[in-house]
């Protein structure tokens, strides 16, 4: 299983700033290993990101997205205690799903 993602949500006014940084390999398949094979694309094909269960961001990666990627959003709404979840699946089928909540 992959390691957690690491989620920072902080509220000012109206608006919430969500950092999430997650850790993947995101290989692109273009690249070849030591023998001298085309490494499998692996890489996060859907992030879904929720506030108190409605989903707020839904996006599509493709594979030249970068290793462990950062993604950052600024949403309207959302007040400090409210829950952010984020969910991704790769093309291996894998899925992570981490939350935090709203400082």
């Amino acid at each position: 299983m992959p390691d957690p993602m690491r989620i920072r949500a902080t509220s000012a006014g109206d608006k919430t700033t969500v950092k999430i940084l997650m850790s993947h390999e995101m290989e692109t398949g273009q690249r070849k290993g030591a023998d001298g094979k085309p490494i499998p694309a692996w890489f996060i094909r859907t992030v879904t990101v929720s506030l108190n269960g409605k989903p707020v961001v839904m996006a599509e990666w493709g594979p030249a997205v970068s290793k462990n990627p950062f993604m950052q959003l600024l949403l309207s709404g959302g007040t400090k205690g409210d829950k952010v979840e984020v969910t991704w699946v790769d093309t291996h089928g894998e899925t992570r799903t981490d939350a935090a909540t709203v400082a």
